[in-house]
């Protein structure tokens, strides 16, 4: 079977076994009242209150499942990824089940997310060092790290995890955006042509089948948040492909869209405590369109469209040089 073909299956597995598996994490959320508190100042967003959330359990398992279902040898760095993506996903079910256990809006503190997240970096920042490769690819550019892929690595999961977290903020919005990202990233990375780079293709395209599934119940108006618990085990994910197949430097600009969101949030908070002033009417980026009265659904297809032109641009420029 050639690895087209293996592609093409491992991504609708991963959407067929997403889609039998929401309507049940859909359900058992609504029972147990699993529900999201939306802070009190989003007001449009008033009435989502109480919608299910931990979603991301959906394409996490979806994205699992299908991936043992084709990956066999040469796969450590494929089940390492997916490893890492589960370790993100435990953290971000922490955070919401606090949130939900408390009846608050504020889980895990902010040093103990950094402190979790930085763990997990640090193993994968080793296992790069001494197992995968310091050397990063940039559009045919080789640029070696050496030992600076230690911090690199780190600085790159807790930029990559909290910028995906902080995109979460409208249905389908991060959802979107990354699933159009980890289409072209899989791509990419099968163009590197290795066959444990086959094998890490394989686990991306099965992680987006399994984002697709649950698409289809967190569009709007979503029946399912992903919560925490998908959105960190999304950006450990992404991070953790980038820096395996030595092409990380391509998620600025492929994953712009994250990247704004981050900066926005960072450069209101700066602001706000020099001056008391805000830059933005609410930060992340995606409220402020909000609050200028954009309807989410124009805002989400925005973000997803940019998103797509970028990541074709860098595919198309990957396929010159």
């Amino acid at each position: 079977m050639s690895l087209t073909q293996k592609i093409v299956l491992i991504f609708i597995l991963a959407v067929l076994i997403g889609l039998a598996v929401a309507p049940l994490v859909v359900h058992i959320c609504r029972k147990h009242k699993l529900g999201q508190t939306v802070l009190h100042y989003v007001e449009k967003h008033s009435t989502k209150s109480g919608t299910p959330t931990m979603g991301g359990i959906i394409f996490i398992f979806a994205g699992l499942l299908a991936s043992a279902c084709f990956l066999w040898r040469d796969s450590f760095l494929a089940w390492t990824s997916l490893l890492v993506m589960f370790a993100f996903g435990l953290l971000g079910f922490l955070d919401d089940y606090i949130k939900i256990h408390f009846h608050q809006n504020e889980g895990l503190k902010p040093y103990q997310k950094i402190i979790g997240q930085t763990a997990i970096a640090l193993i994968i920042a080793f296992l790069i060092y001494y197992e995968v490769g310091t050397s990063l690819n940039f559009f045919g550019l080789v640029i070696d790290l050496k030992w600076g892929i230690i911090p690199f690595a780190v600085l790159v999961f807790l930029a990559t995890v909290n910028s995906v977290n902080l995109t979460d903020g409208l249905d389908g919005l991060a959802g979107g955006v990354s699933f159009v990202y980890l289409l072209f990233f899989g791509a990419i990375t099968v163009l590197i042509g290795s066959q444990g780079m086959d094998m890490l293709a394989l686990a991306i395209f099965a992680v987006a089948g399994g984002v697709l599934s649950f698409l289809a119940f967190n569009s709007f108006p979503a029946k399912i948040f992903m919560g925490d618990t998908g959105s960190l085990a999304l950006g450990g994910f992404i991070a953790c492909v980038g820096l395996f197949s030595g092409n990380i430097l391509y998620l600025p600009i492929m994953g712009l869209m994250f990247v704004l969101s981050a900066l926005s949030d960072i450069i209101q908070v700066l602001h706000f405590k020099r001056t008391r002033k805000r830059v933005f009417l609410m930060a992340p980026l995606h409220h402020h369109f909000e609050k200028k009265g954009v309807h989410e659904n124009r805002i989400v297809t925005i973000y997803i469209i940019v998103t797509v032109l970028l990541c074709a641009g860098c595919l198309w420029l990957e396929l010159l040089f």
